[in-house]
């Protein structure tokens, strides 16, 4: 399989060992990357400890504790005298943040990023006019500074960042406490979005616009208007996605 040799694990592993990362996770890192990328479909078995810890050059516990990540994302299953399975995708930990990453930059992320919006959908309308009711003065503040940073960045990666914020802000606003873990999760998810979405010129203004029609609903305390702001955003949303190269 393409990238399974020794040399390109070990030149992705070196890049993994200068940022940082320990050596378990960065194992972990590109096992699951290439799981979710299909190099490895359900049902197969992997390589076993030996072979990873000479593919990767470490040691063979720290394959043993990569593979246990993997099995608590439930991308793996361990089998005695069998090994390591990969399960079948509905039983994937789709909201793991590693997963969710993973999914962002694999070579299927045009259905990743629909299932993305489609997840907004389901959640920010409601999320957004709960805000508009129960936001406290605080809560409006790390909204409003959100989108003022956002309309001030200087290059797209301060918008992307100011724009995931605004959302988790408003997703805390709510007051649904099952919200807030929920929002942790897909903050991955939502950079990845962005980042995909997020265009200089015309786009980029017309998006502040609407960004902005959001804070000033909630700041107003007009739920419906709040809602009705968020669903023509992720409408703008969906055009730039079905037209992105």
């Amino acid at each position: 399989m393409a990238g399974d040799g020794p040399d390109a694990s070990r030149a992705g592993w070196s890049g993994s060992r200068s940022s940082g990362v320990s050596v378990h996770a960065a194992v972990a890192n590109e096992i699951g990357f290439r799981i979710v990328r299909g190099d490895y479909p359900p049902g197969t078995i992997l390589p076993n400890e030996a072979q990873w810890s000479e593919m990767f050059d470490v040691s063979r516990s720290a394959v043993r504790e990569a593979i246990k990540m993997l099995m608590a994302k439930s991308l793996l299953a361990s089998r005695p005298k069998v090994g390591s399975r990969v399960e079948p995708r509905e039983r994937w930990n789709l909201l793991d943040r590693d997963v969710l990453s993973w999914y962002a930059t694999s070579p299927g992320r045009d259905s990743f990023m629909r299932t993305v919006q489609e997840f907004r959908y389901i959640i920010e309308p409601e999320a957004t006019a709960f805000a508009a009711l129960r936001r406290t003065d605080e809560q409006m503040a790390e909204i409003s500074k959100a989108c003022q940073d956002m309309r001030l960045a200087r290059n797209l990666e301060e918008r992307t960042k100011a724009d995931t914020r605004f959302h988790l802000a408003i997703l805390r606003a709510a007051g649904n406490d099952l919200l807030v873990p929920l929002g942790v999760l897909i903050e991955s998810a939502f950079d990845h979005l962005f980042r995909y979405v997020t265009r200089e010129g015309e786009d980029l203004d017309h998006a502040q616009k609407l960004h902005e029609a959001i804070e000033r609903n909630i700041r107003l305390q007009r739920p419906e208007a709040a809602r009705n702001a968020v669903r023509k955003l992720l409408v703008n949303t969906d055009r730039i996605v079905a037209g992105h190269p």
